[in-house]
């Protein structure tokens, strides 16, 4: 006999254990969260730098809800991470610009964190005088210092989390990896290896770098393609990991392109790393060397050469930023003369051990270009959350509230209180809505 629930979630990531904590405290819904590894936040979600983002950099219009839940997120996460002794490191942002037309970028983020609602005193723009009196090792045109943004670790995280969804009867089913889905009138069949199989009336698809995977088992996304880069770090030496006492990004070069330049880190355990690049890889769990399984590569590739990303191979903007990535992955030297831009006292002999290396996942549009915004898509008795990349992991507790509350909306899930919450749902909703 099937086993039955009313809400299956697809990946036990940040966000899809999140939205399981909001399903177990706002309603009485037989949930389970699906996943294919034996524990919550194995991939993006405990593989990141932790950083607590502010959204000064997020178009206010373009990018409203993840920034607004950023925002409202960014309190929640304290509350929980003091009371709970999780990392809490207050270390702030540097964003330098290494140039005038960066400098312009930096005053149009400015205004944007401020339209964002960044508080004014939490945002300052200085000069190259004022950041070298801040923090001495760094040279740059001029850039912004956040006080807000937060060093802390997602992985515990989520982990504290999965234990209050547990504790609340939500079941977790590890190392249950979807291979097919039957779609009925009234329900969604998930099919698992060994003929395993249990059936949802309500299926929420937030699996990460799977998600469009899935979506597409259940005839949805066709549209979209995906590409996986790897993301690496190297981790300084001990003795030089204070010679810059805040994160420092710089503007990114390539801005249609959702990829960072590499930055400086100042990690929760006390570390330093600077990275990362951002190396095509054949899956979302490719977390060293580059051909991966063959199989997988070769499938990759077969998509890439039939997919909406095909248009990207005749982008010599694209084909530019690959081949750096690709240098500066085979040679540490490359990735610190990017660092050493802005921090030239750096030297490669300061970093000798490679650090934790994150898959990103970037949805590619029937153009071939890169989707910017988190793609969210109704299916019949599904919701699939697509392309949700940093800052996710900061937005996850009021992201996930919102959905939920949306999926009430529409009919699909029917919340009544069921217990307390150490966050107030009704709150939040108010408050990303503003």
């Amino acid at each position: 006999m099937l086993n039955k629930y009313d809400v299956g979630i697809i990946g036990g990531g940040i966000l899809g254990t999140s939205i399981s904590y909001w399903l177990s405290t706002v309603s009485n819904l037989k949930t389970c969260v699906i996943e294919k590894e034996s524990g919550v936040a194995q991939h993006a979600s405990g593989r990141n730098t932790g950083v607590i983002h502010s959204p000064f950099y997020l178009d206010p219009q373009k990018k409203k809800t993840i920034a607004r839940a950023a925002m409202v997120s960014r309190d929640l996460w304290k509350e929980f991470s003091i009371s709970r002794n999780i990392p809490w490191n207050e270390c702030g942002t540097l964003e330098v610009a290494l140039d005038e037309s960066q400098h312009k970028t930096l005053e149009k983020y400015l205004k944007w964190g401020v339209q964002n609602g960044i508080p004014e005193d939490a945002l300052e723009l200085m000069d190259s005088s004022e950041v070298s009196k801040k923090e001495p090792n760094v040279q740059c045109n001029s850039g912004i210092y956040c006080s807000r943004d937060v060093s802390t670790d997602y992985g515990v995280m989520t982990g504290e989390l999965y234990s209050y969804s547990k504790s609340h009867d939500v079941t977790f089913l590890f190392d249950h990896k979807v291979t097919r889905i039957k779609n009925t009138s009234d329900s969604v069949e998930l099919y698992f290896p060994n003929n395993l199989s249990i059936e949802c009336k309500f299926v929420i698809n937030c699996a990460g770098g799977h998600s469009l995977e899935i979506a597409k088992m259940l005839g949805l996304a066709n549209d979209y393609s995906s590409l996986h880069f790897r993301g690496e770090y190297w981790i300084a030496e001990k003795k030089y990991e204070n010679l810059v006492n805040t994160n420092v990004y710089s503007v990114a070069k390539f801005t249609n392109f959702p990829f960072l330049d590499p930055h400086w880190i100042k990690r929760a355990d006390g570390t330093t790393e600077i990275g990362p690049n951002a190396v095509p890889v054949a899956t979302p769990e490719t977390y060293s060397g580059y051909v991966g399984n063959i199989s997988d590569v070769v499938s990759k590739l077969g998509e890439i050469l039939s997919g909406s990303s095909k248009k990207l191979l005749v982008n010599p903007e694209f084909l530019s930023l690959i081949s750096k990535e690709w240098k500066s992955s085979l040679s540490k030297n490359a990735m610190i003369d990017r660092v050493k831009q802005f921090i030239p006292k750096i030297d490669p002999d300061f970093f000798v051990k490679r650090g934790t290396s994150g898959i990103r996942t970037p949805i590619i549009s029937k153009k071939g270009e890169f989707v910017s915004e988190i793609v969210e898509l109704e299916g019949d008795n599904s919701f699939h959350i697509l392309n949700y990349n940093s800052p996710g992991a900061t937005g996850a507790p009021a992201y996930s509230a919102l959905i939920v509350k949306k999926l009430q909306e529409r009919g699909f899930l029917n919340l009544q209180k069921a217990r307390e919450s150490f966050w107030n749902f009704d709150k939040i909703i108010e408050q990303i809505n503003l």
